[in-house]
């Protein structure tokens, strides 16, 4: 199992799924750039170019509209590693075809291949993102979704850079070079694809229905089953209205408001490398502070970025250029231009955060025999945010007279609005972004055999010992799966931490004298969370620890299991620990004696620890006592 996302580049399980995608990226775009270029090669018209410029990306996405409710039933009826070489096969026909149309200079066999290339894309897009929960861990989701969103922005640049450079380095060659270009690419990525492991099918039985428009809406209404789900397909969108807003117009921007010459796109090429590997990276970074679990706590944190830097980015240059004709090192020596390209990295980066733990999140919770159709249904949305996007752009520049400093701002506006609205409506998010700041900012985590002894699907029974007020928070931070934690409703009922604690589905419990009407609908909680496969956690002592030692475990364990077998359910005990808690802050250590609560030992270093699963036959109290006693040992 790798221990970070960079060990999976090494391992067959992802390496050549990574690169077939990279390189199918990377060629969709050398041939989109290679069309302009031979639009120029050719000297045509500039209203001819710009009307290329703006049919192209409507007959490429034409095809998500049509065909992504089919694509999301055959990705989900197919064994996946077969799906995608077939689709890399269709590619080398393509390319094939469009290589013809470079020779002969004929657009419209380009276009006919850049609609057909549309297609390929549809039928790729499902089984990219469903074909990593059948290969990955729950707590590689996040680092492996963030490799492929770095590869996916770093080859959609690479490949605009290359064949943007096609017929400018080539000349007269330029049409023989593209042609090769684009089939050798093809070739390498079906080749590539060869090596993916198998991938078995998510429902091998479906009946593929052919009409796309009741299936499409199908799909869609999959999308909305879960609230968690329904809101991260919703951002997901954004995040496509979002990015086609800011990069349809970076063009321009290069030119009015950065001072880059009409025929040159060095300018334009800085700003979108800018932004692209401001996104690479901020994917790369969400595995490391997300712990390796999915942390949707990320997403509030990206939107916040999004929004400032792009705030920031209007007011850096709101006006037009005060030095035209520049190239990108001239540029980078005027006044204020190290602001626009924080600003322009910071948004990417912010990005990146936002989107990567969306998708993590999409994946861990829809059923795998409904993946592949609820990514059709994500790329439909996506196609319609993005036409959306280049409408509302164009309405504001030409009805509104907006200049794209201005679009930038409302823009910016509007994505807090956004954020706001989703969190709103699932507060999970946000909770989960207090939660995870909380963590984050008081302890440093130093995990131990939690991947390999929490169980990845089914149900089981975490039991912990009790040390302070955010013993859940920090068991949540460290557990790629959601937790349902029951604790003592006088916790439950802490300000603030209460309402983290509702979001996250926590269950009040009370002891039987103190309230057994409380008690008894804990315990009907607990045995439907457990009947439909979640993970509980409890905390045996039933209160925290007032001398930092382990107090007896209570029956309320034996109990539960008892519960779970009489109705014929064997449910897996996880022993967990937490180390160095005692003297940590909202321990009970500085409230013995009436001092106040001080932080003794701010960003205090805590282990989790956990051990192998136990047989509930066998899990009495007494037992995980002195089981989580020993993992604990001395260091309260």
């Amino acid at each position: 199992m790798a221990h970070n996302q960079f060990e999976l580049l090494r391992q067959r399980r992802f390496l050549p799924f990574f690169l077939t995608q990279s390189l199918g990226a990377f060629n969709d775009n050398v041939y989109r750039l290679a069309i302009i270029g031979l639009l120029g090669f050719l000297a045509v018209r500039p209203e001819d170019k710009t009307l290329y410029t703006n049919l192209a990306p409507a007959i490429f996405i034409l095809p998500y509209f049509l065909f992504s409710a089919t694509a999301g039933q055959i990705a989900e009826k197919l064994e996946k590693s077969r799906l995608i070489r077939i689709t890399t096969t269709m590619e080398i026909v393509i390319m094939s075809v469009a290589a013809v149309g470079f020779l002969t200079q004929n657009m419209i066999v380009l276009l006919v291949a850049l609609f057909a290339t549309g297609v390929q894309s549809t039928l790729f897009g499902p089984v990219k993102y469903s074909i990593l929960p059948s290969v990955l861990k729950p707590e590689e989701l996040t680092g492996g979704n963030g490799l492929v969103e770095m590869g996916t922005s770093i080859s959609i640049l690479a490949g605009m850079l290359f064949g943007g450079l096609i017929f400018q380095v080539a000349g007269a060659q330029g049409p023989l070079v593209a042609a090769i270009s684009i089939v050798l690419l093809a070739i390498t990525g079906n080749v590539v694809s060869r090596f993916i492991p198998r991938a078995e099918a998510g429902a091998p039985d479906l009946r593929i229905n052919w009409n796309p428009i009741p299936e499409s809406l199908h799909v869609l209404r999959l999308t909305k089953r879960q609230p968690g789900v329904r809101n991260s397909v919703l951002g997901v969108s954004w995040f496509w209205f979002f990015g086609t807003v800011i990069t349809s117009n970076l063009p321009t921007y290069a030119e009015i408001n950065l001072g880059a010459p009409r025929d040159d796109a060095t300018i334009y090429i800085l700003a979108l490398a800018l932004f692209s590997i401001g996104t690479g990276v901020g994917s790369l970074l969400c595995e490391k502070l997300s712990a390796r679990t999915v942390e949707i706590g990320l997403v509030p944190m990206g939107a916040i970025g999004m929004t400032g830097f792009l705030l920031d980015l209007y007011f850096a240059r709101s006006g037009v250029a005060p030095v035209g004709g520049l190239d990108a090192g001239g540029f980078l020596h005027q006044p204020g231009a190290w602001r626009i390209v924080m600003d322009l990295v910071g948004i990417g980066l912010f990005a990146g955060f936002f989107l990567v733990p969306l998708f993590a999140l999409i994946q861990s919770r829809t059923p795998g025999n409904e993946l592949s159709r609820v990514i059709s249904g994500v790329n439909i949305q996506n196609a319609f945010f993005i036409v959306l996007a280049a409408g509302i752009g164009i309405a504001a520049q030409s009805l509104l007279k907006w200049t794209i400093p201005q679009l930038f701002l409302a823009l910016a506006i509007a994505n807090a609005l956004v954020a706001i609205w989703i969190f709103t409506i699932v507060p999970e998010f946000a909770m989960r972004f207090v939660s995870w700041l909380l963590v984050r900012t008081l302890y440093r985590l130093n995990l131990h055999g939690i991947e390999k002894h929490v169980p990845d699907e089914g149900p089981a029974l975490i039991v912990c010992n009790h040390v302070s007020y955010m013993d859940a928070l920090i068991l949540s931070a460290s557990i790629p799966r959601p937790v349902r934690f029951v604790m003592y409703y006088r916790i439950f009922s802490i300000p603030v931490m209460s309402w983290i604690f509702r979001t996250a589905k926590a269950i009040p419990i009370a002891g039987a004298r103190e309230n057994p009407e409380l008690m008894q609908r804990a315990f009907a909680e607990i045995d439907a969370a457990l009947a439909d496969g979640q993970l509980v956690g409890i905390f045996p002592e039933g209160a925290l620890t007032q001398d930092g030692e382990i107090a007896k475990f209570k029956s309320g364990v034996e109990k539960i299991l008892e519960r779970a077998l009489a109705r014929g359910q064997a449910v897996p005990v996880v022993p967990m620990a937490l180390r160095g808690m005692w003297t940590s802050m909202w321990s009970r250590r500085d409230t013995r004696f009436g001092r106040m609560r001080v932080p003794r030992r701010f960003r205090a270093r805590v282990e989790v620890i956990a051990d192998a699963p136990m047989d509930p036959a066998t899990a009495t109290a007494e037992v995980l006592e002195a089981k989580v006693q020993a993992m604990r040992g001395d260091a309260a």
